[in-house]
């Protein structure tokens, strides 16, 4: 079995989906730091012949001291609202305007408290949008007893993982080891940023094939006058620009490595 572990970030770029459509299970794991000035409660989109700007679900108290899980929205602000309008004024004459936006309203009418449950429902309800076959799984329950081990293993303590003592991995390799484990896969795919982090040869040691998602070099049109062109914004503006049934083409553009 192949499995993606990843926290939630807000409305992720199309690579982030690449990931979910690579592996047979994908959890969206919330069990960990809030990333302050990270991209958990913020993505970019572009206006047309405009650069880049900022969509943002406002945080209570940022803190990487709080879970991801914790991590509160501030409500008291009409902050969906605004970003139904900002999506409004940005693709007014983007080709899949009309597909899109009933998606966009139908995530953006419900409530949410926490980041997380922000999160989690609006990258479920694009996959589905996407009918993607991935089993994708928010609910951090069936690991918080490795997380209390984990623990442990910050202090080089490994006999809650006596099968770890091949390698000593570190505690966020750890945690990914023991989700696989637990699991039962015997594949594990990241996103192409852990490279640095993670071995292929610490993670055989424990009958685990690792590899990498790379992105390939992807370009569409987002309708600017110079004909420029903003790699890696959110899934919003490639699925905007592209439609349901291009971007279901688009998934499919990565190499593992």
């Amino acid at each position: 079995m192949t499995l993606g572990i990843m926290q939630p970030y807000f409305m992720p770029y199309l690579g982030y989906f690449q990931a979910i459509a690579a592996v047979d299970k994908y959890i969206l794991y919330d069990n960990l730091a809030y990333i302050v000035n990270g991209w958990v409660n913020k993505n970019r989109i572009r206006q047309r012949n405009n650069p880049p700007s900022w969509l943002v679900a406002p945080i209570k108290q940022k803190s990487s001291y709080t879970l991801i899980a914790d991590t509160q929205i501030d409500n008291s602000k009409p902050w969906k609202k605004k970003i139904l309008v900002s999506l409004q004024l940005a693709y007014a004459k983007a080709d899949f305007k009309d597909e899109i936006m009933p998606l966009m309203e139908e995530i953006f009418a419900e409530d949410y408290d926490t980041i997380s449950e922000l999160n989690c429902q609006s990258i479920i309800k694009i996959c589905k949008f996407l009918e993607l076959k991935t089993e994708v799984v928010s609910d951090r329950t069936p690991y918080l007893h490795i997380e209390e081990n984990l623990k442990l293993v910050e202090k080089g303590d490994y006999s809650e993982f006596p099968y770890m003592s091949k390698t000593h991995p570190i505690k966020k390799v750890a945690r990914v080891i023991a989700i696989c484990k637990q699991e039962g896969a015997d594949h594990f795919v990241n996103a192409i940023g852990g490279t640095e982090l993670y071995s292929k040869e610490e993670f055989a040691a424990y009958g685990i094939r690792l590899n990498f998602i790379r992105m390939h070099d992807i370009s569409y049109s987002q309708k600017c006058i110079d004909g420029s062109f903003e790699p890696s914004l959110s899934i919003i503006d490639v699925l905007m620009h592209n439609g349901k049934e291009k971007t279901k083409q688009l998934l499919d553009e990565y190499t593992l490595v």
